[in-house]
């Protein structure tokens, strides 16, 4: 053994033996407490009969042997008191009233000699029970006076003054380890956060010390949850926060309305603190129930609550049907595969071209459910129509979810016969073999972009959508409906996750322009959508969602920045790269409830428009096809614009942006 590990084994003895020394420290204090409960009910009080000097002895070292005893076999000693809950307080009430009972009945049964007298039942009842009273009280002041020491005030040098005399320096030194700590102010002392006050207190790894409350209620202010003052708002000034230390600030708000948790997150992020939340996740897995303190998520800058569409009737729909999902494996496709496969389907069959996110899906969906989920996928394009067909012909959907397209807005521009082919028709295949072998329901997701487009994806989405209703208007096999909603937060070549990486590389953050606005909804949410109206469809409805207000993208992306630590314009620049082909100033509002439907969810509604005739129809897409023959993006492009009426120039449309209602709603509206 080396000179290495002698002097490790020494340590881990030394420490042993100390831990063993600290343990029966709180022993020797419990003994002097029975000593003085003893002395004041067997000496000092004489009750109805006194006891001689051989009968006190006698009952001095049986009710101590007892109460000994039975704490040893409850193992009280062996726990660490300065981190005990309610569990340890448990125990040892328990063992000192196995204690009292056991001493009783022997005290009663055993023949005693030496015509020693019976002590009456208070009199034993009371020597046990303020015993217990005193060991509990002693605990108490210790758990105290150890988090208390932590704070630096009077109250807290005087109580590391207290366990440096009774508890030894060494214990002192342990709880000095506070400082490497990080001190937060908790806002909210409801259950919320006096839960998470015990669980940092409790736990002596914890890399938080929380050092008070701060609420509204003034029926807490001023008073005292776990040793922690709770503080108005009022009073808990940037002058305040950083006279106590404080470095972060958590909230523990679960019920607090979206518009004060906004107030709330301006206010102290601009006193420079950071902001963290205790609560469930935003976006919940399957079974996460459990809260847990956490970064501000992205969808959180909204301050919208997310929706939860689903219910058991939706449920019911899903289960034990064939559902087959196209675009399996992208944002939106791989969260309705989650969804589904938690409704307990008959089979779920994922389909996309591109095999890396679709064997994703497929791993996490194994990993989840096992062999319980009849679960395929199948690698091919919507616009390989004989491959497709053989998986219609193969499985046999009853329901099919069409998340398969391209979305990404300047890359469509410069390849829009390639936009066409395969959104319009890889579309066309799929509604069409969805009639012919018989699927019960079909629903395509749309999008925002599809509304007056101003490029070639949006423009694209629009002849789907004229595609699926058209044919809703001759199907006698199928109901067809389309789910429209806006951009989505954390997908594939959204705004979030470029400006995440910007961040990380120390910027800068670019936008194309700064007066630039969008809707925003998150991956579940819009899944969520796009599966209850396909539940509920008739035929041929367009639904749309309400997604509340729009936001500005520069509002997001100085947010982002201030989540990350650092200040706009002076850590992380913004800087305009000015507009790209086909992108417009805004989307246009989706809601304007004079000209929709309303359906039984509150936020969903459904667009009256009429479809076309199978005539017109075949001539739209007789005039696209053509173009994408050719394989001229221009000639494409017009086709394109002859086919959807509403296609219209960026330039016309931001011409008039700043005039728009959605403009002017978004300036209202800051994140």
């Amino acid at each position: 053994m080396n000179s290495k590990d002698t002097k490790q084994k020494g340590g881990a003895t030394s420490e042993r033996l100390h831990r063993v020394g600290r343990q029966w420290i709180i022993g020797l204090y419990d003994l002097v407490i029975y000593c003085a409960v003893a002395i004041l009910l067997l000496v000092i009080y004489d009750g109805s009969v006194a006891l001689k000097f051989n009968e006190v002895l006698y009952q001095f070292v049986l009710s101590g042997a007892f109460i000994l005893v039975s704490r040893l076999i409850f193992r009280v000693y062996n726990q660490i008191w300065r981190y005990g809950g309610i569990q340890c307080f448990i125990r040892l009430l328990l063992a000192d009233g196995v204690a009292f009972i056991a001493y009783y009945l022997v005290e009663r049964l055993l023949d005693i000699p030496l015509n020693i007298t019976h002590a009456s039942f208070p009199r034993i009842l009371s020597i046990s029970c303020m015993t217990l009273l005193g060991s509990l009280a002693i605990r108490m002041c210790y758990r105290y006076a150890y988090k208390c020491c932590k704070r630096d005030t009077k109250l807290g040098k005087l109580m590391c003054v207290c366990l440096r005399i009774f508890a030894g320096k060494k214990i002192l030194l342990e709880e000095n380890t506070y400082n490497t700590k990080i001190n937060v102010a908790i806002v909210g002392a409801g259950n919320v956060g006096v839960g998470l006050a015990e669980e940092l207190l409790n736990n002596k790894n914890s890399t938080y010390n929380p050092v008070f409350f701060i609420d509204t209620n003034a029926e807490k202010i001023g008073r005292q949850v776990f040793g922690l003052k709770v503080y108005s708002e009022e009073t808990a000034t940037k002058h305040m926060l950083r006279e106590n230390m404080i470095q972060e600030i958590i909230f523990a708000l679960p019920r607090e309305d979206d518009e004060k948790k906004q107030a709330l997150y301006r206010h102290y992020m601009g006193m420079g603190f950071k902001v963290k939340v205790y609560d469930f996740p935003v976006i919940q897995q399957a079974g996460t129930k459990k809260r847990h303190l956490r970064e501000f998520d992205i969808e959180e800058l909204l301050f919208r609550k997310p929706l939860d569409v689903t219910d058991k009737c939706i449920e019911e729909f899903y289960r034990d049907k064939v559902i087959l999902i196209t675009g399996g494996g992208g944002s939106i496709g791989s969260e309705l595969c989650r969804q589904i496969a938690a409704m307990s389907p008959k089979r779920l069959i994922i389909l996309d071209v591109y095999e890396n996110g679709a064997y994703d899906i497929q791993q996490e969906l194994r990993i989840a459910y096992g062999s319980s989920l009849d679960l395929n996928v199948e690698i091919l394009s919507v616009c390989n129509r004989p491959a497709l067909e053989k998986v219609f012909l193969l499985y046999r959907p009853q329901v099919v979810l069409h998340a398969a397209a391209h979305k990404h807005v300047p890359l469509m521009e410069h390849n829009c016969c390639e936009a066409i082919e395969n959104n319009v028709f890889g579309t066309l295949n799929t509604v069409e073999l969805s009639e012919k072998y018989g699927v019960e329901r079909f629903m395509m997701v749309s999008t925002d972009k599809a509304v007056n487009p101003t490029n070639v994806m949006g423009a694209t989405k629009r002849m789907c959508e004229t595609i699926v209703q058209s044919h809703s208007a001759t199907s006698k096999t199928t109901t067809y409906s389309c789910t429209r909603f806006g951009n989505v937060l954390g997908s594939a070549g959204s705004v979030i996750p470029l400006f995440k990486k910007q961040i990380l590389k120390g910027g800068p953050i670019t936008l194309t322009d700064k007066r630039i606005i969008r809707y925003f909804m998150t991956i579940p949410e819009a899944s969520q959508l796009v599966l209850q109206s396909a539940a509920m469809a008739k035929n041929g409805e367009l639904f749309v969602l309400d997604m509340g207000k729009p936001i500005k993208i520069l509002d997001l992306a100085e947010s982002m920045i201030k989540l990350s630590g650092y200040e706009p314009y002076k850590d992380i620049d913004i800087i305009e790269t000015g507009l790209r082909p086909g992108e417009k100033l805004y989307e246009e509002l989706l809601v304007k409830t004079e000209k929709l439907t309303k359906t039984k969810n509150s936020l969903i509604f459904i667009e009256k428009d009429h479809p076309v005739s199978p005539d017109v129809l075949s001539k739209k897409l007789a005039l696209l096809r053509i173009a994408v023959e050719r394989g001229d993006d221009e000639a494409a492009r017009e086709a394109l614009r002859e086919a959807v009426s509403t296609f219209k120039t960026p330039e016309e449309v931001n011409a008039d942006a700043s005039q728009s209602d959605e403009i002017k709603m978004a300036e209202k509206t800051k994140v």
